[in-house]
């Protein structure tokens, strides 16, 4: 009887068992471009899957590529996940969106999906160096190794010096079609939809969710953008540079703090910026603030440092911010130029910020005389003439310098230079 009731109660629990729970599955948007803001995102959104037990992450994926070490840290944290992963590709896997791809373990692909042209280019779009060419080629090598696939496929995308005559004509980076990635075995089917997707991987019953950015991950994706922070730091420099030709503090200087508030606050949402350059900030906004009151220009000179520093520290990135750098401080220069010598003859409005006074003849001011009708005449020296001493000339004192070397008092000398206030005489 024992027996029996063990075995009874096994075989209730059974069909329980074989029933099991739904699958739970995540769905991620990678959607435009890749970038620091996108890292972050996935970070938290692929935590939480974990925290809540998914059984499948699938990447919902639309983006024309983007920032190379964006996708280098994205593709290390698929790679750290226990959970499957599935990279749906809704339309477009390029250059860095093809790497994180294949970091996953399944791809799946809608019929007019494409995915490759890999090639690594620098911020003027042309191909980068061969260090940094390098580089790429070894890591989209890797990542094609990591998940099983063939490692020549994806040095093709990256570079056009790869054969494959099959795929792609000689010297074209390879991108691939729907058709063309499952026969080479970089997709594992085509489907249309994620509905579709999941039939086809057995969970059309799951328990979907859908892991949507937060409004301050949205924003600081913006505020991070390669496009938005070099206007970002444009705005801030002109309105800072404005802000020292107006009195007191006003629009411009709140224009100038705001647009760096922001700068910061978006870095630091995207898990960029640390509280170190914050601190580095306020402290070159402290020393600046000095320099009004200390002699020298050091503190000055210190807090500007300490800014452009705090700036580039909270990007990661010393040679694209440095850039957005120095295409700010182009622009905010140009911006001034242009309002000062265009605008403000018609608007005015640079009246209350700039003196404009000039003490010219028309104003009623006059200037030394230059005193021509002196040149050739005789005078004796009242003092010595060390070089500059006083002679008198006609009845005239006169303050001179002398041409040459010391002259003793009551000596005759000879006017032969007028410049201005300036009285050259010559011992006769």
């Amino acid at each position: 009887m024992l027996i029996c009731i063990v075995l009874a109660s096994v075989l209730s629990f059974l069909p329980v068992q074989a029933k099991g729970k739904e699958a739970n599955v995540y769905v991620i948007p990678i959607k435009d471009d890749v970038e620091k803001g996108l890292s972050a995102y996935l970070d938290r959104a692929i935590s939480t899957a974990e925290e809540n037990g998914a059984d499948l992450i699938i990447f919902d994926m639309n983006t024309p590529g983007g920032a190379v070490d964006a996708a280098r840290d994205i593709g290390n944290r698929i790679a750290k996940t226990k959970i499957k992963t599935v990279t749906f590709v809704n339309s477009w896997a390029i250059s860095a969106g093809s790497y994180i791809a294949l970091y996953t373990d399944e791809i799946y692909m809608t019929p007019g999906a494409v995915m490759g042209a890999s090639a690594i280019i620098d911020q003027s779009g042309n191909t980068a160096g061969e260090k940094a060419e390098s580089m790429w080629l070894s890591a989209m090598e890797g990542a094609a190794k990591q998940s099983g696939r063939d490692p020549e496929i994806a040095k093709a995308m990256a570079s056009g010096e790869i054969d494959l005559p099959d795929l792609k004509k000689e010297g074209k980076l390879l991108t691939l079609g729907a058709d063309n990635a499952f026969k080479v075995g970089y997709s594992e089917g085509t489907v249309n939809n994620i509905e579709e997707l999941l039939q086809k991987l057995g969970d059309a019953d799951a328990n979907v969710q859908t892991v949507k950015s937060t409004f301050a991950e949205s924003f600081a994706r913006f505020i991070t953008n390669p496009v938005v922070v070099p206007i970002l730091l444009s705005i801030a420099s002109l309105g800072l540079v404005l802000e020292l030709y107006s009195p007191g503090f006003g629009l411009p200087g709140g224009m100038g703090i705001s647009a760096l508030l922001l700068f910061f606050y978006g870095h630091y949402a995207a898990g960029l910026a640390g509280y170190e350059s914050m601190i580095l900030f306020i402290l070159g906004i402290i020393l600046i603030v000095a320099e009004f009151y200390l002699p020298g220009g050091i503190a000055g000179l210190l807090g500007t440092v300490s800014i452009i520093g705090s700036i580039i520290m909270a990007g990661g990135n010393v040679t694209y911010y440095g850039i957005s750098i120095i295409i700010a401080l182009f622009l905010a220069a140009l911006a001034i130029i242009i309002m000062v010598k265009v605008f403000d003859k018609r608007m005015n409005i640079f009246k209350r910020l700039i003196l404009t006074d000039a003490t010219d003849t028309e104003s009623g001011y006059v200037s030394n005389v230059n005193r021509l009708e002196l040149i050739g005449r005789e005078g004796i020296t009242v003092t010595a003439l060390r070089p500059a001493g006083t002679v008198e000339v006609d009845d005239e004192r006169l303050d001179v310098v002398a041409d040459g070397g010391f002259i003793e008092k009551d000596t005759k000398v000879k006017v032969i230079k007028v410049e201005g206030s300036r009285i050259v005489v010559r011992k006769i």
